[in-house]
């Protein structure tokens, strides 16, 4: 029973990371990265479908993602889609690429992102505290069913709290680094 709980928290709390590590990935820093355009549609024969789809992304240098689409005519479609989702990008195209160069970030820009992204942190670690509050209703019902005992209570409690300090380290370790990288020049 408390393992159960145990687990279903941590695997839970889990996945509160990740989806704060994805949602760092979309906060450029700088550097040309191709997840930068993840969330890009593409209007394709009448249909919207995700850039990764009708095209190949790729970093040419540090500071410059290339877009090969797979069809000459999807050249135009995709340069469209890229100004369209207002990412502060501005695509060349030179034959079949389309090269996105990454504009430098002003400081002024680099502090507002840093504050995004410790509004993300702090959303996360409120995802992993109410997990934490969930295990511990779940332990308190359980002790009132007479399923477990006091002391069980207790050690579950404290486990939960364990995982719980881990995760939130876990957050603020990746929100330090990312802040590390919004803020080199």
């Amino acid at each position: 029973m408390i393992d159960d709980i145990l687990k279903d928290g941590n695997v839970r709390m889990d996945k509160s990371v990740e989806a704060f590590q994805k949602a760092l990935t979309k906060i450029r820093t700088g550097r040309a990265h191709p997840s930068l355009l993840e969330d890009i549609v593409v209007s394709y024969y009448d249909v919207d479908t995700p850039l990764n789809q009708v095209a190949t992304v790729n970093i040419e240098d540090a500071r410059t993602l290339s877009i090969m689409p797979w069809e000459a005519t999807m050249i135009g479609p995709v340069e469209k889609a890229i100004m369209k989702a207002d990412l502060g990008l501005n695509p060349v195209t030179a034959g079949n690429v389309i090269r996105v160069p990454m504009p430098p970030l002003t400081e002024e820009r680099r502090r507002d992102f840093v504050k995004v992204v410790r509004q993300e942190a702090e959303n996360a670690k409120i995802a992993v505290r109410n997990i934490r509050r969930d295990a511990n209703s779940e332990f308190k019902e359980a002790l009132k069913e007479k399923m477990i005992t006091e002391d069980e209570l207790r050690a579950g409690e404290d486990k939960v709290q364990k995982t719980t300090d881990k995760h939130t380290r876990d957050i603020d370790n990746h929100l330090k680094g990312k802040e590390e990288d919004l803020m080199s020049m």
